[in-house]
């Protein structure tokens, strides 16, 4: 045997899996203890014979246990946001708008219940000259670069070009890449659409990445999502959603569909033992809620209700108490951290709460016309007249979708 820098296996994983030592698998494969040690630290190239021992003795193809590192294709990708200095990244991938997206999967972007398999792993950072001279491509040894990346502050300051990575992929087949449509909201139903549109289109991946109102929209800005999803009131116009649209997308053209129009207002204990009807009982019973960061919908319409009311926002107790998702702030009330919380009445519903409603918002969805002839865009769009969709948010309640996909403005 001898050393190949290009070989990689999974013997370890795969024996230990099926509850075998390294001796077992030696002498039921007829080799060595030592060559099964040697194997799997990558220090021994195996031979054909004895890697078609190992594979018969774990019962696997030989595919299963070894495979050439420069089999696997690289390509250039754009980060989808910061991350920690000197970590190698899990990432899942997508194309948008002609440029190779990365979305680092750490934290609870790794999770939706279960961990989120990856597409690929970052292999180097393509740092861009300040002058705009050659990119210099820097090997995992030198890592900790990648703290020194571009990332803007103010979310409307386009990060695109300046966050380069070389990302290695996990499987050579990109047609599930380009597949990929991807979609930035808040609305919990992004996800039952998604799934359902995946079983009439098993070709189709939808990426579902979280994120507020405003935030999906910049992230639509970036060129990060084919699709951002918002629920925002502009209180001087009487409109949804186009005036926030118009400003931040500052002239490229858009169209805005209906998701739905669903019930917000606040959650509160099941059986709402402090009688609260109005957000002005929250300050006058003494309630603690929990709230949302600025750029949510849910966050606004407070603002918005306490300013009606003329309530100080200080006066509210856990106003700065601030959570990130619709489920959390649920959690938060379950669990008694607070007495309510801005949410949907799906949500309540979801989680066994009290809900006061206090008002209708519609959902849309803003997407660039640029990916409107997009193959994928357009058999997710296709989807929101099918019946196995509607069924999906006709039984969680909270929704009128009888408007679900029209087009309500173009900009």
């Amino acid at each position: 045997m001898k050393q190949d820098s290009d070989l990689r296996n999974n013997l370890k994983s795969i024996r230990t899996r099926l509850g075998m030592s390294q001796q077992d698998l030696a002498n039921i494969a007829n080799v060595t203890r030592q060559t099964i040690s040697g194997v799997e630290s990558g220090l021994y190239a195996p031979s054909v014979a004895i890697t078609l021992r190992l594979a018969k003795a774990l019962g696997c193809q030989v595919e299963d246990l070894f495979w050439l590192e420069r089999d696997l294709p690289e390509i250039e990708a754009v980060l989808a946001k910061p991350v920690p200095n000197g970590q190698q990244l899990r990432v899942s991938m997508a194309r948008v708008g002609g440029q190779w997206i990365a979305y680092p999967l750490i934290g609870k972007d790794a999770f939706r219940q279960d961990m989120i398999p990856a597409d690929g792993e970052t292999v180097a950072v393509v740092r861009q000259s300040d002058l705009g001279g050659s990119p210099q491509e820097e090997l995992p040894k030198g890592f900790p670069d990648i703290s020194k990346l571009s990332h803007p502050q103010d979310e409307s300051t386009s990060q695109t070009g300046t966050n380069k990575v070389r990302v290695r992929l996990l499987d050579d087949n990109l047609d599930t890449l380009h597949n990929t449509v991807v979609i930035a909201g808040c609305a919990p139903v992004i996800s039952l659409w998604a799934r359902a549109t995946e079983r009439w289109h098993p070709q189709l991946r939808v990426q579902y990445n979280f994120a507020n109102s405003m935030a999906a929209l910049h992230s639509l800005c970036r060129g990060e999502a084919h699709i951002a999803g918002m629920h925002l009131y502009d209180s001087k116009t009487g409109e949804y959603n186009t005036p926030f649209v118009r400003d931040v997308l500052a002239g490229r053209e858009a169209v805005l569909i209906t998701l739905g129009v669903w019930e917000e207002g606040l959650l509160l204990k099941s059986g709402n033992p402090m009688g609260i009807r109005t957000v002005t009982d929250l300050v006058s019973g003494g309630a603690t809620i929990v709230n949302r960061e600025i750029g949510s919908g849910s966050r606004m319409l407070l603002e918005q209700t306490l300013q009606k009311e003329q309530i100080p926002f200080d006066t509210v107790q856990g106003f700065d108490n601030i959570l990130k998702n619709h489920q959390d702030v649920a959690q938060a009330v379950v669990r008694g951290v607070a007495d309510a919380g801005m949410s949907t009445g799906s949500i309540a519903a979801a989680f066994g709460l009290g809900f006061i409603p206090l008002n209708q918002s519609r959902y849309d969805l803003v997407i660039l016309k640029e990916y409107l002839e997009e193959e994928p865009v357009q058999q997710l769009l296709s989807t929101l007249g099918h019946r196995m969709v509607h069924s999906q948010f006709e039984i969680l309640g909270g929704y009128d979708i009888s408007k679900i996909g029209e087009v309500v403005a173009t900009v």
